[in-house]
């Protein structure tokens, strides 16, 4: 009987660490989402050139969502026991992103969002695994809607630079 015992701690030790392995990389992607966030405002609002109505409408847009995203990312890790971070600070030490030097012209706006989705997309398919191992369904969801939308949002900004 002890041997059942000590292997249900184990399994369930085991489960633990998956669920902590998920946490922290729902947390990165909080922080992500958050300096993307930051990211598209400073180039809305620092855009300029001919393009630069359709620019200043797109990176709205694309904040809006991106705001949305942040906060059904970590609402999601707390549904499922985890505690985002939730300060700057925090976010810098965590994130996988850069943040806008302040010097880029619209093209390079353009490819910077490009770049970050592109990367971010990468990083939400590894978390998707993680959520998948866990049976978390609605995580995983939540991944592959986003997922879908940045990859349209790669599309059709690729086809922008060409």
């Amino acid at each position: 009987m002890n041997y059942v015992i000590i292997k249900i701690v184990i399994k369930t030790k085991g489960k633990v660490l998956k669920m902590e392995k998920l946490y922290h990389a729902l947390n990165k992607q909080v922080a992500n989402l958050s300096v993307l966030f930051t990211k598209l405002h400073h180039f809305h609002w620092y855009v300029s050139g001919p393009n630069f109505y359709p620019l200043h409408a797109k990176f709205e847009e694309f904040y809006d969502e991106v705001n949305e995203l942040y906060d059904a990312f970590a609402e999601r890790l707390l549904m499922i026991g985890g505690q985002p971070v939730s300060n700057l600070k925090g976010y810098l030490a965590i994130t996988s992103l850069k943040e806008a030097s302040g010097t880029e012209k619209a093209e390079e706006m353009i490819g910077h969002v490009l770049n970050d989705l592109k990367f971010l997309v990468t990083e939400f398919k590894e978390v998707l695994l993680l959520a998948q191992e866990n049976n978390d369904e609605a995580t995983a969801d939540l991944l592959i809607q986003t997922i879908s939308s940045f990859e349209k949002h790669i599309w059709m900004l690729s086809f922008t630079l060409k």
